[in-house]
């Protein structure tokens, strides 16, 4: 039957609508199977990706560290970007590590001067104290059994508030004698070994004494020298901060 003005026939209408019905169901099959083979590699792709990246990985938070210490950590002569805990940070951080790090150096304090204000220093919620006091002791010839008192209250507190405890050992200077030397050097692997904390035995190592990588008064690191100094701790921070992620945060 023709077509006339534009109409198509009831019988050839419906012939023509049966056969895109097929067709259309034909592409709907091929569609639904290549959408089904997709949605497949997708579900196995993310069961991969699970294996691969553990679930801790994605719900571990920073570590929230501390350093107490004196003008070796507060960074006295340094922009503060330069400063010893700035440094380590941006180490940690380089290594996939996320820290939270706050400087609680104040230069020209001693062991006694980091106890006396250890509370408002370490605030709650803090994770891990690197403490790194004792230098202005051994300079000003304290009296070692002080030092000792001092840090073995600071180790003592800081575990009864639940916060792990990394000790940066000191070296006294030479014009004491070997008396002084002796007493004073033994107080940081004593309490390490005593509280059972990790222990960097000397913060200055490959840095004192060493012009090239200290400033004008032959004490305080410059900016090479605090990277030395980085660089030779963070092994020891690094296994220092996996205990604390060991343990339910």
């Amino acid at each position: 039957m023709a077509m006339v003005s534009g109409v198509v026939p009831a019988r050839e209408e419906g012939s023509m609508l049966m056969s895109m019905v097929r067709s259309y169901g034909k592409s709907a099959r091929a569609v639904e199977r290549r959408y089904g083979l997709f949605m497949h590699i997708a579900v196995l792709m993310l069961a991969l990706m699970t294996l691969a990246r553990p679930a801790w990985a994605e719900t571990t938070k920073p570590v929230k560290l501390v350093v107490l210490g004196d003008s070796l950590s507060a960074g006295l002569g340094l922009p503060a970007q330069e400063a010893f805990p700035a440094k380590l940070q941006k180490a940690l951080q380089a290594k996939g590590i996320e820290v939270e790090m706050t400087n609680a150096g104040v230069s020209g304090d001693t062991s006694s001067g980091g106890r006396d204000r250890l509370d408002w220093s370490v605030p709650d919620g803090t994770d891990g104290v690197i403490v790194e006091l004792g230098a202005n002791d051994a300079m000003r010839g304290i009296d070692p059994d002080l030092t000792r008192a001092a840090l073995t209250d600071i180790v003592q507190r800081l575990k009864a508030r639940k916060i792990a405890v990394m000790l940066c050992g000191m070296l006294a200077p030479p014009n004491f004698g070997a008396d002084y030397g002796a007493r004073f050097n033994s107080i940081y692997p004593d309490l390490a070994k005593q509280f059972d904390v990790p222990l960097y035995p000397f913060f200055l190592d490959g840095v004192a004494a060493d012009a090239r990588l200290n400033q004008a008064d032959g004490i305080h690191p410059t900016a090479e020298g605090v990277d030395i100094v980085v660089g030779k701790m963070l092994p020891t921070v690094e296994a220092f901060i996996g205990t604390i992620n060991e343990h339910p945060r």
